[in-house]
């Protein structure tokens, strides 16, 4: 009887704890959210070989009733390289996952690449979808896919209200190369230090992955040195057909004021589908160096080919042929364009609305919102300002500084401006180059009717012996960047 005594309180306290422990419900508050050991599921390993690599990602909940987690999925559904495992199940998508209060949810995601296989792409991405009481939260999955020389971002510094995600490729008072053995992919900004060089050589290739570029600090230096059979391409990480003319699918080369001796070189390079294709600033003090270029492509920019403040730039055998505001774009400073195809045929289907084909200025707002204004002189000589617009040169100059320009030996599309005025020697106007395909764009002259052919001033042609293809242009040189070559 004792016994049967001793059993029924026991059993009786039991109930009565269990009656009187407090039992969590599931909260539908819209403002609870998850928490997660990581934004991105980064996964760096250098793959050599068909294989795979795992990570772990855990998922908090930090309040104190229980919350479900409507749906879990990765968002590339089946075509997903990713695969997810939550709570020892496998699969792409999960329903109806609760977390008591205060704890979590382990879950583990694999991918799957070949890196020798050329149709994937360089970075290959994919969301991590969470939907919670009507909240929507993701994280980046990212992985590497062909072999290259990934250039990934760890450090952010903020210029403005802009956060600038990079990497130091050449520190200060170190010179980096990069070779053309492998490709080079840049996610986030390559940034070149103070006092430091980056080389490019001939046959490089660099891909640059959205939101980033390559960006030259104060007193930095780049060099691409490609050849006319080797050029250096520096383009979009974007490989599929759909993107080989989209713009916009990177950021730019953003070049700060340099140092004397230590000028920017930009020669053979082929600089497509971004937003802006050379930037440079004179922003934290007056530049001692120049940006120079020569036989160098500029194309597809959803902004500009080429912005300049207050930056000297000379320009030789070259094309920057369709950008979204203007093909050449500078305030102040001292400029020199030769046998240069300056084309503007933006037909992108984007918000940009073309402006001109060549936009300059002497006067700018300052930190404070006031106009200010600095000396301007470009000169043009035997080069092509065509495009759609009826006036392909604006100009914008105000009286407090001395503002010039000539254009010798030039085809100009212009309404305002004519042969008559200053600053126009021996100038054709509106007559149609006959460009081959100029929304490819090709911009070599593909017509014997061209206006544009054996009219440029012989002196610079001697200058520039070869055109942008290695043809000669000797004695009876056509304007632009490519000679006439018949059938």
């Amino acid at each position: 009887m004792k016994k049967r005594h001793i059993f029924l309180i026991l059993s009786l306290l039991v109930f009565a704890g269990y009656s009187c422990k407090k039992t969590n419900t599931i909260n539908p508050d819209a403002n609870l959210k998850l928490e997660f050991s990581a934004d991105t599921v980064l996964f760096d390993t250098v793959f050599t070989s068909l294989g795979s690599a795992t990570h772990q990602l855990r998922i908090y909940n930090r309040h104190g009733d229980d919350l479900k987690i409507s749906s879990i999925r990765l968002t590339g559904g089946d075509n997903s390289p990713y695969r997810l495992n939550v709570d020892g199940e496998s699969g792409i998508e999960f329903y109806d996952k609760n977390i008591p209060a205060g704890d979590s949810l382990f879950s583990f995601l694999r991918v799957t690449i070949n890196p020798n296989d050329l149709n994937t792409p360089f970075v290959v991405e994919d969301e991590l979808e969470f939907i919670t009481n009507g909240n929507t939260q993701t994280i980046k999955l990212l992985a590497w896919g062909q072999n290259a020389n990934y250039i990934v971002a760890d450090k952010v510094v903020t210029l403005g209200n802009v956060d600038y995600p990079y990497h130091i490729v050449a520190d200060s008072l170190q010179t980096t190369v990069w070779t053309n053995e492998r490709p080079y992919v840049i996610y986030g900004w390559a940034l070149i230090n103070s006092y430091g060089t980056l080389k490019i050589e001939a046959g490089t290739k660099v891909y640059c992955h959205k939101g980033g570029g390559i960006f030259s600090w104060s007193d930095g230096q780049l060099i691409i040195d490609g050849t006319a059979d080797e050029p250096v391409i520096i383009q979009g990480d974007r490989l599929e057909p759909y993107y080989n003319n989209t713009p916009g699918q990177w950021e730019q080369i953003l070049m700060m004021d340099g140092r004397a001796g230590a000028d920017h070189r930009i020669s053979h390079a082929i600089i497509r589908n971004g937003t802006i294709g050379l930037n440079c600033q004179s922003s934290l003090k007056a530049t001692e160096c120049a940006l120079r270029i020569d036989n160098t492509v500029i194309e597809n920019q959803s902004g500009y080919g080429i912005h300049s403040i207050l930056y000297p730039v000379e320009a030789k055998n070259f094309v920057i042929a369709n950008c979204g505001l203007a093909n050449v774009w500078a305030f102040g400073g001292d400029y020199r364009f030769v046998h240069g195809t300056i084309a503007n045929y933006w037909n992108a289907n984007e918000h940009n609305k073309n402006e001109n084909a060549i936009v300059v200025t002497n006067r700018a707002l300052d930190a404070n919102e006031e106009l200010f204004y600095y000396p301007f002189h470009m000169e043009m000589d035997n080069c092509i300002i065509y495009g759609k617009q009826k006036d392909e040169f604006k100009t914008s100059f105000g009286p407090d500084a001395d503002s010039t320009y000539l254009f010798d030996h030039c085809l100009i599309k212009s309404e305002k401006y004519n042969g008559t005025m200053p600053g126009f020697s021996h100038c054709l106007f509106n007559l149609e180059p006959y460009f081959a395909d100029p929304m490819k764009p090709d911009c070599h002259i593909d017509s014997i009717a061209s206006p544009v052919i054996g009219t440029g001033n012989p002196l610079f042609g001697n200058e520039l012996p070869y055109d942008l293809d290695g043809v000669s242009r000797i004695g009876a040189p056509d304007l632009g960047a490519y000679q006439f070559v018949g059938d």
